[in-house]
């Protein structure tokens, strides 16, 4: 990212990437509890940070976030957020890099996991070709795009089954990996462009001009409704 601060604490229209990201779960109206895990040294920062997390307006009911420490590996963090709210019945496991995630996204995941799904993640089909490659960078393959999709988050998951997923020591890059390796079938639902990680310069900028222009788009509203309360 090239930014001083771990990237979750980076701000987007002025505002951590981290902070938006909760704010997008609350704005959702699928969660009862949010669990945020930051390294050892952050506990503090975060905490102050996300402690006051609530919608304008109270639009929503409060929502209670816990800030705990996390671990070494991606999959010692979760483990932490597990340990945390271990009377879940579902877990929404979500990446702050993904702060502007439709509130709708977050809606419709748990819907699926509400509906009797055990494994939900969004996805999008593949638009550009995909090739495998060897350690030397020579093509060994060109998989069929129409049967690939990029995952995003949050993903959604039966209690049971992600606390089994992780109780073994093995790696995998996003939490369906894991449950996959017990062979339950993970389902997915439709994702959003808007969903996108965050994890470069070029990002920042198409996540800060997102923002801004959301934000004009809801001036002339704000605008309106102040001249007919006059």
């Amino acid at each position: 990212m090239g930014e001083p601060t771990p990237k979750a604490f980076v701000p987007v229209g002025g505002i951590p990437m981290v902070k938006l990201a909760v704010e997008g779960l609350i704005a959702s109206g699928a969660v009862h509890r949010v669990v945020v895990v930051v390294p050892a040294e952050l506990l503090d920062a975060a905490t102050a940070l996300l402690s006051t997390t609530s919608l304008p307006g109270g639009s929503m009911p409060p929502v209670p976030v816990q800030v705990v420490v996390g671990g070494a590996e991606r999959t010692d963090s979760v483990r932490a957020g597990i340990a945390a709210a271990p009377d879940a019945e579902a877990y929404l496991v979500h990446d702050a890099a993904r702060a502007l995630t439709p509130p709708e996204l977050i809606a419709r995941v748990a819907a699926e996991l509400r509906a009797g799904g055990r494994a939900v993640v969004p996805a999008l089909p593949v638009v550009d070709t995909v090739k495998a490659v060897d350690d030397a960078g020579i093509v060994t393959g060109t998989p069929d795009r129409a049967h690939l999709r990029a995952i995003q988050t949050p993903q959604g998951f039966a209690a049971e089954l992600l606390r089994r997923a992780y109780t073994t020591e093995v790696g995998a890059t996003d939490d369906a990996g894991l449950v996959e390796r017990l062979g339950v079938a993970v389902r997915t639902v439709p994702g959003d462009p808007l969903a996108f990680k965050i994890t470069t310069p070029l990002d920042l900028r198409l996540a800060e001009a997102l923002l801004a222009d959301d934000a004009a788009q809801r001036a002339p509203s704000a605008r309106s409704e102040q001249a007919v309360a006059r």
